[in-house]
């Protein structure tokens, strides 16, 4: 199968008990942001997640998303270390279950 049908859609990835605590279930839309922006994906239960970490894998253009805006909303565009490597970006955000 290809990477579409086997993932269908954008999801973050959130321990069982963050997800309980937050009153939110696997397979429920949800907002995740910080101060550059929101974005609607949908929550997968991971127990492979550590507490108080969120996972969003893949690179999905943003037409994908609900809203037509990717994960990228939420990452800054610092520049990397001046002889050259990957970007990498850890964010802080923050999540909630959506209306």
């Amino acid at each position: 199968p290809t990477s579409l049908s086997r993932e269908q859609r954008p999801t973050v990835m959130i321990h069982p008990d963050d997800a309980a605590a937050l009153s939110i279930a696997d397979g429920d839309k949800v907002i995740l942001g910080n101060e550059r922006g929101e974005i609607r994906l949908h929550a997968k239960s991971f127990d492979g997640v550590l507490r108080g970490v969120l996972i969003a894998e893949s690179i999905w253009p943003n037409h994908a998303y609900e809203d037509g805006r990717g994960i990228n909303t939420l990452t800054g565009a610092d520049p990397i270390a001046p002889y050259g490597g990957a970007a990498f970006h850890d964010n802080r955000v923050w999540i909630r279950r959506a209306a």
